[in-house]
């Protein structure tokens, strides 16, 4: 599993890491209103996915505004943002945020994410931030664990791998 810390800590990532080239795993989290989201409900499309640990911290919130803005010029793409916030929450910040291009989903209830992405953060039970980039065959392009959680992903080489399989 890749190293990563928070705040200069060393954490333990649980689950399986996924590699560029591997076929994309499924997984079910949940919708703001809660209702079932797998991989299968966007096939066809290039998948961002962006992880956050929660939108409600500086980072988290640039991360996804960020992906909202780049997500209306990316034509046959969608951009989906996994936390362990609880449905009602990601809802709430995105009606105040004006978040309308990213969709983003709970993990809370089963970390199914979480284990099939191998962002499980043992110790924090929050999701390690991280950027995956999936085709619209389902195969993993790009993949980002970034080392220190509080810190950003790299932006532009997401966007340029969505772009490069668009």
């Amino acid at each position: 599993m890749p190293n990563v810390t928070f705040k200069g800590n060393p954490v333990t990532l649980l689950g399986n890491e996924v590699k560029v080239g591997d076929q994309a795993p499924d997984f079910t989290v949940l919708a703001n209103d809660t209702s079932a989201v797998t991989l299968a409900d966007s096939k066809g499309k290039v998948r961002i996915i962006s992880v956050v640990p929660s939108v409600d911290t500086g980072t988290c919130d640039a991360q996804t505004r960020r992906f909202n803005e780049e997500a209306a010029k990316l034509g046959n793409a969608v951009v989906l943002t996994i936390s362990v916030d609880l449905p009602f929450a990601q809802g709430r910040w995105c009606a105040a945020n004006g978040i309308e291009n990213v969709q983003t989903l709970s993990d809370h209830r089963e970390l199914s994410f979480a284990t099939a992405y191998g962002v499980h953060v043992k110790e924090l039970r929050l999701l390690a931030r991280s950027v995956f980039v999936i085709d619209a065959n389902d195969k993993v392009v790009y993949v980002q664990y970034v080392p220190e959680m509080t810190e950003h992903p790299d932006y532009e080489a997401a966007i340029e791998a969505a772009k490069s399989v668009l």
